[in-house]
């Protein structure tokens, strides 16, 4: 392998949910590794302000629950390019009040349930389903942006983590139909990441409360999850498919209550 095989030279990669984030992180690293980068969003604004940053990016607006803006994107992407080698699904449904709804089963709108599984399962499957035929071509791979929720239960996000772990399955589904087609797909999931739309939804106490549990010193920045992102989309990990990357800071790696152990064991109560 290429000592430099971490590099995306010559590869086209689209990012959904480009425009801010974690997306906009993947978008500027994946960029700066020599990607020409599709980014696309349903904030067309933001996302025409980044592609215009990034050398050879284009941004594509993007509506999940549309199937024709779904379709439209990859046929843009092949229009423009003439090709795709990756496709980082990371949009979902999220935002303060979408947080705010999101709670237990037993007091969950059937409209927020159903609006979640819209954007963040089906759009994913159909994102899926249109680029597979143009990966196949170019050997190509899809990572998605999942969650630490999806593996752990929690009082609130039902419908956030249900979806995400629903993709979750997807994503070992694809690994497994399409790996000897020379596709691979991979999935990272981030834990709490202090993009502006947490800042924003989440109060510092329970902020603080995760961080608290973290292995770190510090909740993960959207850089972070970039790095696993591009790592997994390089041929750097050309041997690994149909995986998760728990990128959590070792959040969901130990025992319960290990800040309360911590805090004991230094004498700090």
């Amino acid at each position: 392998m290429a000592i430099d095989a971490i590099r995306l030279d010559g590869k086209v990669a689209v990012v959904t949910g480009g425009a801010g984030g974690i997306g906009s992180a993947t978008a500027r690293l994946m960029a700066a590794r020599g990607a020409r980068v599709v980014i696309a969003d349903i904030a067309e604004e933001a996302a025409a302000a980044l592609a215009g940053e990034l050398p050879g990016a284009i941004a594509v607006p993007l509506d999940l629950e549309q199937e024709a803006s779904i379709e439209a994107l990859i046929a843009r992407t092949l229009t423009h390019f003439g090709r795709l080698d990756v496709l980082h699904n990371n949009a979902a449904l999220l935002g303060p009040d979408i947080a705010q709804a999101d709670g237990d089963v037993e007091h969950m709108a059937t409209a927020l349930w159903d609006q979640t599984y819209a954007v963040n399962v089906r759009g994913t499957m159909i994102a899926c389903r249109a680029a597979l035929p143009h990966l196949r071509e170019t050997r190509g791979n899809i990572v998605n942006t999942v969650s630490n929720l999806a593996l752990q239960g929690h009082l609130i996000q039902a419908a956030y983590s249900s979806s995400k772990a629903a993709v979750i399955q997807m994503t070992r589904a694809i690994a497994a139909s399409h790996g000897l087609h020379g596709v691979r797909c991979n999935a990272v999931a981030p834990g709490m990441t202090m993009t502006p739309a947490l800042r924003e939804a989440f109060p510092p106490v329970l902020r603080q409360a995760v961080e608290d549990e973290t292995l770190r010193d510090s909740l993960g920045e959207p850089e972070d999850i970039a790095e696993a992102v591009a790592f997994l989309a390089s041929d750097a990990a050309r041997n690994i498919t149909g995986q998760v990357l728990v990128a959590d800071g070792g959040c969901a790696s130990h025992v319960p209550g290990i800040a309360q152990f911590r805090a004991f064991f230094s004498g700090e109560q």
